[in-house]
């Protein structure tokens, strides 16, 4: 696989990850129905491996809110 091929799907990653830190109605889905909700990002052009989907859905699900609040408390400030 090509270089373009990885940096392709790093960018797909960021981008969800991106996208559930800013859409708290993303956020609740996922918490919700994670699978559902990643399956939903391959058909908006997210796709994601096994791996990374793995990964998304072992996380604690709570750091999601926890650095969403970080990041609006921290953009708040900023302005």
């Amino acid at each position: 696989m090509t270089n373009d091929f990885y940096r392709y799907r790093q960018q797909s990653l960021e981008i969800f990850i991106d996208h559930l830190l800013e859409d708290e109605e993303l956020r609740d889905s996922f918490l919700r129905t994670p699978r559902q909700t990643l399956r939903h990002a391959a058909d908006w052009g997210l796709p994601l491996c096994e791996s990374e989907m793995r990964a998304l859905i072992a996380a604690d699900p709570s750091v999601w809110d926890r650095i969403a609040d970080e990041l609006d408390s921290r953009l708040q400030q900023a302005a």
